[in-house]
């Protein structure tokens, strides 16, 4: 099941973005998953991904760490993610945002962030 960025907010996420689920007797450590879109300083780039550490990988991306398209772009700004519990949901979220046009990434982006804030202090 994918959780929207503001109903992000209302989940409690421990640090390595692992959660404890179940209770006392029968707790099970769940996995979650980001798909997440980024852009340049100018907002003329955006940049779709998937990670389980959503923190890291922005990290990486704003580090320029990897060469590639987000180095190249100057990818450095967290304006959406999603978060899964299943990888398989993830991914298959991941493919259906990329192959969507440009103006329905922003669409999707100005639901939750209309000012294209960076969300990267938020994690």
């Amino acid at each position: 099941m994918g959780y929207s960025t503001v109903s992000m907010r209302l989940i409690y996420v421990i640090a390595s973005h692992r959660r404890w689920r179940g209770d006392l007797h029968h707790r099970i450590l769940v996995k979650l998953y980001f798909v997440y879109i980024m852009t340049n300083a100018w907002d003329t780039v955006l940049y779709t991904g998937v990670t389980s550490d959503l923190k890291k990988r922005v990290c990486e991306h704003i580090s320029k760490l990897i060469p590639g398209f987000t180095s190249r772009y100057k990818i450095e700004k967290l304006i959406y993610y999603e978060v899964f519990e299943d990888v398989h949901e993830a991914i298959k979220r991941e493919k259906q945002i990329k192959s969507g046009s440009r103006d329905k990434k922003e669409k999707l982006v100005n639901v939750t962030n209309p000012g294209w804030n960076d969300l990267y202090d938020d994690l």
